[in-house]
C-alpha cells in the first residue's frame, strides 16, 4: 500500500468514521494542505461538493475538492475498502490517479509546457513530470513516479553532475543554473540544455522538494558554435601566402569538430603560373593538396597528397564544382553509395575506416568568380547528418579559404614574375676584367611584401678600371623590379660616359626625380632609391666611391684587419638639389671590398652596429675563394628569416705593376710625334708584342697628333698591357673628339675613323686636368697574374 501511495498522484486514508488518518505528498500538492493540517480532520471538510450517489455506490468517480487557497479542484478518485477482522470495512484508501486532464489551469500549463519540467522530493525521487519531460525520458510518467533519479539514467558524468545539482538545491535551498551538452535516454543525439533548478517550500518555508525546467538550446548552441568557427576561420585561415598551407589550415579547422575526415583538392593550374581556364572540362581532374582525419594517419583517404584524381560526374565533389554550390549527400542515396563503393575499390585498405560513413558535404572553392577546387567534409563517427545550416556554414568557410588561396596564388605568380624580371636584369655572368676578382650573392626575401628592388653590377671601364655598383629601390613586387631595371640600365649608360662617381650619382638623381614625377607637372616626390658607385683603378690601386643614401662598404686588408669605409652617404636618389661627395682610398693588392644592400645589416630586431661588426669579423675568415667567403658572411650576419632582399658583392683587388704600364710625356711639337711613335714600338718589342706594332704605331701617331694640334699641354701617352693592349693619350683640353665624315678633297677628318676601324673599341673620358682618348686592341690571353 505504501508503494501505491508513493506512485499515486494523491493518496489519503480515512477510518470508518470518515476521519483522515493518512496523507501523501501528492495529496498535499493537489490540495495545498500539509499533512499536519489534514490528518485528524473529517474527510467531508475537504469536499467542496457532496459526491454523487453513483460515486458513493461504486466508490469511484469525480469529486470536487476545496483547495487550501479557497479554489476548487475537480479530480477523479477511487476508494478501496480496508477490511477488519470481522470482514467489515474498517476504513478506506482513496487515490486520485494521474493520466486524466489537469483540473487547474496552472496544472495544464505545467503539463503542456514546451520545456522539460519535473518535480523531485528532497531525496531526489520523482514526484511529477510534464509531457515534454516524459518524451525526453522516453517513458510515461507512471514508470518514473517515486523512483530514485540515478536509477532511471545511465551512470555517466553528466548524470552524476545533474544528480549533484539536485542534492545541492535540496540541501542548501538555493537555485542552480547549469549549461550542458549531453544526450538523453529518448534522444538519438546530443543536445544542449539550459537547466534551472529551484527549491519548493511549504507554508513554513521548509524545503519540501526540488523543481526544474530544462530548455533545449541545441539550435542556439550550434548557432554559437558556427559563429565561433567563423571567427576562428578569420584568424586561422590565410596566415601565410602559401596555397598548400592555406588548404591545410582549412582542413585543421574542420577536423575533428565539424568532420571526421576532410580534404581539399585544387585544379592543377592553381598551383602553377597559368591563367585560369575559361570553363571546366567534362572530366574534372584535381590534385589533392591537404586532408586530415580524427584517425591518425588519415586512413580514410583514397588519394595520396600530391596525387591527381578524376572525379566522376555523379560524385558530390564533381557536382559541387559543376553546380557552384554546396552539395549534401547522405547514406541511402544511390549516388552516395556508388561514390563510397568507388572509393573502396580504389583504396581497399581504407575500407574498414570508411565503414559507417553516413553524410558528405562537398563545397566548391570559388574566389573572384573563378573556381579553384573543392573541399569535402565527411561524417563517420559523428552521429548527425549534415543539414542546411551546415551547408551555409561550409560555403562561408570555403569562401574565406578560397579568397586566401587565390591571394596566395596571385602572390606566388607576382613573386615569380618579379623574380624572373629581376634575374633577367641582374648580371648572370660577370664580364671579364683583370682589375678585381668578384663573387656575389642575391637572396630574395621570403616576406609577404614580395621581391624587392636590390641590384648590383660590375662594369668594365677604360684603362683596365672597373666600376662596382650596388643599389636598392624601396618597395616590393614588379614595380620595384621594373624601376630597378631602369636604374641599372641608366648606371651602365652613365658609366660608359666614364663619369666620376659623384657626377654619375648627380645624373642618376636627376633621372630618379623624373621617374618619380612621371607625366605630372607637380613636383616630384622622393622615390626612395639608394645607390653606391665605386671605381677601382688597378694601375694606381685607387678606389673612388660615392653613395646616395646607401650603407658604406666594408674593406678587409691583407694585414688581417677589416673596417667600414668612412663615407658620407648623401641623400637618397630623387631628393634633388643636394651634392654627392666622393671618397678615394689607396688599397693594397689582395684587399677585399664588400658592397651590400641594407637587408644584410638592418632589421627591426637587430642592432645595426652589431650587424656591421659581425660583417667585419666575418670578412677576416680564412677562405680559399670569395664564393666561400660570401657564404660565411651571409651565415654570420643574416637572421634565420630575413625580412628584406639581400645583395652582396665581394671584390678582391688586383694590381698592374710597372712591368705592365709604360708612360711618356709628349712635347707639344709635331716633330716629336715620330719620337713618341718609336718609343711605343720599342716598348711593344720589350713586351713581345711585335705583331701589334703596326696598328699601335698608327693609333699612337693619330692620337698624339690630334692632341698636339687640337689639345692643350700637358700631353701624355700611356700603354697598358692587360687582357687587351690599351693606348691612352691625355691632354689639358676638355673638348671631346668625335667622328665625322670626311669628303673627297678634305685634308683631314679621317684619323679617328681609322682608329675606330683598326681597334676593338675606343672612346674618351673627362679627367681633372682635361680628357683622355683611349683605344683597345685584342691580345692573346695572358698567363694568370
Amino acid at each position: 500500500m505504501l508503494d501505491n501511495m508513493e506512485q499515486a498522484s494523491a493518496t489519503l486514508i480515512i477510518d470508518a468514521s470518515g476521519v483522515v488518518t493518512g496523507w501523501s505528498e501528492g495529496a498535499r500538492q493537489l490540495t495545498g494542505y500539509p499533512a499536519e493540517e489534514a490528518v485528524g480532520r473529517a474527510a467531508r471538510d475537504l469536499l467542496a461538493e457532496d459526491p454523487s450517489p453513483e460515486s458513493r455506490a461504486t466508490l469511484s468517480g469525480p469529486v470536487v475538492l476545496r483547495h487550501r487557497d479557497g479554489s476548487t479542484v475537480a479530480v477523479p478518485v477511487e476508494a478501496t475498502a480496508v477490511l477488519g477482522p470481522d470482514g467489515a470495512p474498517g476504513g478506506y484508501v482513496i487515490t486520485a490517479r494521474s493520466g486524466g486532464p489537469e483540473p487547474t489551469l496552472a496544472g495544464q500549463a505545467f503539463q503542456q509546457a514546451s520545456m522539460s519540467m519535473s518535480v523531485f522530493d528532497t531525496g531526489q525521487c520523482y514526484l511529477r513530470l510534464n509531457d515534454t519531460a516524459c518524451r525526453v525520458m522516453g517513458v510515461p510518467e507512471e514508470v518514473l513516479l517515486g523512483r530514485y533519479f540515478p536509477e532511471t539514467v545511465e551512470d555517466a558524468e553528466h548524470s552524476r553532475g545533474f544528480h549533484s545539482n539536485l542534492r545541492r538545491v535540496a540541501e542548501t535551498g538555493r537555485p542552480v543554473h547549469s549549461e550542458s551538452f549531453t544526450s538523453a535516454p529518448a534522444l538519438n543525439r546530443e543536445h544542449a540544455w539550459s537547466t534551472e533548478m529551484w527549491p519548493v517550500r511549504d507554508g513554513s518555508g521548509e524545503v519540501t522538494g526540488v523543481a526544474l525546467a530544462a530548455f533545449d538550446s541545441t539550435e542556439q548552441y550550434w548557432a554559437r558554435q558556427r559563429l565561433a568557427m567563423l571567427n576562428e576561420a578569420a584568424a586561422a585561415i590565410g596566415t601565410t601566402l602559401d596555397v598548400v598551407r592555406t588548404a591545410e589550415e582549412l582542413v585543421e579547422l574542420l577536423v575533428p569538430g565539424y568532420a571526421d575526415f576532410a580534404s581539399v583538392d585544387l585544379l592543377d593550374w592553381v598551383l602553377g603560373a597559368d591563367e585560369p581556364p575559361t570553363s571546366l572540362n567534362r572530366q574534372i581532374v584535381l590534385r589533392r593538396v591537404a586532408h586530415g582525419s580524427r584517425t591518425e594517419g588519415t586512413p580514410e583517404a583514397a588519394v595520396r597528397l600530391g596525387d591527381m584524381d578524376v572525379y566522376a560526374g555523379y560524385s558530390p565533389p564533381a557536382r559541387a564544382l559543376r553546380e557552384g554550390r554546396a552539395v549534401l549527400s547522405q547514406a541511402g542515396e544511390p549516388d552516395f553509395m556508388r561514390w563510397v563503393a568507388e572509393r573502396n575499390t580504389r583504396a581497399p585498405a581504407g575500407r574498414p575506416h570508411r565503414r559507417g560513413v553516413h553524410s558528405v558535404l562537398a563545397v566548391p572553392l570559388r574566389a573572384r568568380g573563378t573556381t579553384l577546387g573543392v573541399a569535402v567534409a565527411v561524417r563517420i563517427a559523428h552521429p548527425d547528418d549534415y543539414g542546411g545550416d551546415d551547408a551555409v556554414l561550409a560555403e562561408e568557410l570555403a569562401s574565406r579559404a578560397a579568397v586566401c588561396i587565390d591571394n596566395s596564388r596571385r602572390f606566388a605568380r607576382e613573386r615569380s614574375t618579379a623574380l624572373a624580371l629581376q634575374h633577367s636584369l641582374l648580371p648572370r655572368g660577370l664580364p671579364g676584367q683583370a682589375a678585381v676578382e668578384v663573387a656575389h650573392r642575391y637572396l630574395p626575401s621570403g616576406s609577404l611584401a614580395g621581391i624587392g628592388g636590390d641590384w648590383f653590377d660590375v662594369i668594365p671601364l677604360s684603362g683596365s678600371r672597373v666600376a662596382l655598383v650596388v643599389g636598392d629601390v624601396v618597395g616590393h613586387g614588379i614595380p620595384s623590379s621594373a624601376t630597378m631595371g631602369r636604374l641599372c640600365t641608366a648606371v651602365r649608360t652613365l658609366a660608359d660616359v666614364d663619369l666620376p662617381p659623384d657626377e654619375l650619382l648627380t645624373h642618376l638623381d636627376d633621372l630618379v626625380t623624373h621617374l618619380a614625377a612621371g607625366d605630372r607637372d607637380e613636383e616630384a616626390a622622393e622615390l626612395g632609391a639608394t645607390c653606391l658607385y665605386a671605381v677601382y683603378d688597378p694601375v694606381t690601386r685607387h678606389l673612388t666611391m660615392a653613395a646616395a643614401g646607401h650603407p658604406a662598404p666594408a674593406v678587409f686588408l691583407p694585414d688581417g684587419t677589416a673596417r667600414l669605409v668612412e663615407l658620407n652617404a648623401g641623400p637618397p636618389l630623387g631628393v634633388g638639389g643636394l651634392p654627392f661627395e666622393s671618397v678615394e682610398l689607396e688599397l693594397p693588392e689582395g684587399a677585399v671590398v664588400a658592397l651590400y644592400t641594407d637587408g644584410l645589416i638592418e632589421d627591426r630586431d637587430r642592432d645595426v652596429d652589431h650587424a656591421t661588426s659581425e660583417l667585419c669579423r666575418a670578412l677576416t675568415a680564412r677562405t680559399d675563394t670569395l664564393d666561400t667567403l660570401c657564404d660565411i658572411v651571409l651565415k654570420a650576419v643574416l637572421p634565420e628569416e630575413p625580412r628584406d632582399d639581400v645583395a652582396l658583392l665581394l671584390a678582391r683587388t688586383r694590381a698592374l705593376g710597372a712591368d705592365r704600364v709604360a708612360t711618356w710625356d709628349v712635347l707639344p711639337d709635331p716633330a716629336h710625334v715620330a719620337v713618341t711613335r718609336q718609343e711605343a714600338t720599342e716598348q711593344l718589342a720589350a713586351w713581345g708584342l711585335d705583331e701589334a706594332g703596326f696598328v699601335t704605331e698608327l693609333v699612337v701617331s693619330e692620337l698624339v697628333t690630334n692632341a698636339i694640334r687640337y689639345g692643350e699641354p700637358p700631353i701624355q701617352l700611356r700603354l697598358i698591357r692587360d687582357r687587351t693592349l690599351i693606348c691612352e693619350v691625355s691632354d689639358g683640353s676638355s673638348t671631346s673628339p668625335h667622328l665625322r665624315r670626311a669628303h673627297a678633297y678634305d685634308e683631314g677628318g679621317r684619323g679617328l675613323l681609322l682608329v675606330a676601324q683598326l681597334t676593338q673599341r675606343w672612346g674618351s673620358r673627362q679627367t681633372v686636368r682635361g680628357k683622355t682618348i683611349w683605344a683597345e686592341q685584342p691580345l692573346p690571353p695572358l698567363p694568370p697574374l
